[in-house]
């Protein structure tokens, strides 16, 4: 991994992480996208999950738009953001319904509100009701806010989910299999249960998006924003301002960074009800992006030779910054964050569904065996190709 990233002390693939957990049990369904484990209520023919997840240092930047405009809005994207990376991580092995969710908000009550935070509880509100409209039902459980300026300088907001699922109806990505279609839904522009224009950043890559893309200007005015441990020069060493306009659309640089993570879940709902519909697994691009599929499957080679063109800000970001092309799409899912591996007729099922909700839609490649036993992935765009 290039300087470009990892000196800003984030990791796209976490390697480390999954080297320390590689010996943990992985669950009912190994090769499920999360980990499934034998029923907490105790029936035999259902599992249950519990899954964390959160908004990471997109907080941060939250806390630089509001200090900045006066927006206090921003932070009920964040409670959005914590949500969709669990949900959308639950809808991967077919869970559609039923959710309990928790929260873990941690502040520092010197910088952050009491205000700040009832916007983030109302952010969380707000989308769970917008969700139970399509059927998808989320309930809130409470949580904890705690004070620990000791250990965090603006603002961390976390999420844990529960669910239960019949074995029957998981979706195990150890199913992909050579001949299956990769469909990928966008995650950028404007679905019809969005308020507005999306620009697809989501919660990854965050932490390189802000510092290589926003002006030092921020580096002095709010030192808190970025860990002390970054190198000097590093933190904040772009040319933007956050009120600067995003070229091709019609929101600023710092609304791009910060729109709040789409959710599939209305689509996904409505094609995994659908009796027609042959899914072998779904796979959320979220940490290791365009490269995430590798770690699902067996002998499996994924082919992705016909991607989105890439949308504005990452391309703002791509030049920019000293990122490469390839680890670009290693940290950045760069146009579509959700892929659906199914038969052509499926596909075009899915197609037809997102395509009512506002959402683009593409074949962008297929599954063939590998020449030997292990995963790979090959992305070709624009003439190059990268392998990983």
């Amino acid at each position: 991994m290039s300087d470009a990233y990892i000196t800003l002390g984030a990791s796209a693939t976490k390697s480390e992480v999954h080297k320390a957990i590689k010996n943990q049990d992985k669950g009912v369904f190994p090769g499920a996208f999360c980990k499934l484990c034998e029923d907490a209520a105790g029936d035999k023919n259902y599992c249950s999950v519990m899954h964390a997840d959160g908004a990471g240092t997109k907080s941060s930047l939250a806390y630089i738009y509001y200090r900045e405009t006066g927006d206090m809005s921003v932070f009920g994207g964040i409670a959005q953001d914590s949500t969709v990376m669990n949900l959308d991580d639950l809808l991967c092995v077919g869970i559609t319904d039923g959710f309990i969710m928790s929260n873990t908000i941690g502040r520092n009550a010197h910088r952050i509100s009491g205000e700040i935070i009832s916007t983030v509880i109302e952010g969380y509100s707000s989308f769970v009701e917008k969700m139970r409209s399509f059927g998808v039902n989320i309930t809130m459980s409470g949580g904890e806010t705690a004070d620990v300026g000791d250990l965090v300088s603006t603002l961390i907001v976390d999420s844990t989910f529960f669910a239960r699922i019949p074995k029957a109806k998981v979706i195990d990505c150890a199913n992909i299999k050579p001949g299956n279609v990769i469909l990928a839904l966008a995650s950028y522009g404007k679905a019809t249960y969005e308020n507005e224009y999306n620009s697809g950043i989501s919660s990854n890559g965050l932490t390189g998006a802000r510092h290589l893309v926003l002006s030092g200007v921020y580096r002095d005015k709010y030192p808190e924003s970025f860990s002390s441990t970054i190198e000097q020069g590093k933190a904040y060493s772009g040319k933007y301002l956050l009120t600067d306009k995003l070229e091709g659309t019609d929101i600023t640089v710092g609304k791009a960074l910060l729109s709040p993570t789409r959710t599939y879940a209305p689509i996904l709902k409505e094609l995994l009800d659908n009796p027609q519909s042959n899914i072998s697994g779904l796979i959320h691009c979220t940490g290791g992006a365009q490269a995430k599929c590798k770690n699902f499957g067996n002998g499996l080679r994924y082919v992705k030779d016909n991607l989105f063109d890439t949308p504005p800000l990452f391309r703002l970001i791509a030049e920019n910054s000293n990122i490469g092309e390839k680890e670009m799409y290693n940290v950045f899912n760069m146009g579509h964050r959700m892929e659906i591996y199914c038969d052509e007729k499926t596909a075009k099922l899915a197609s037809e569904i997102a395509s009512k909700y506002n959402v683009d839609s593409r074949v962008i490649g297929y599954v063939e065996k590998s020449a030997d036993q292990n995963n790979s992935v090959i992305i070709k765009k624009d003439g190059k190709e990268f392998i990983y």
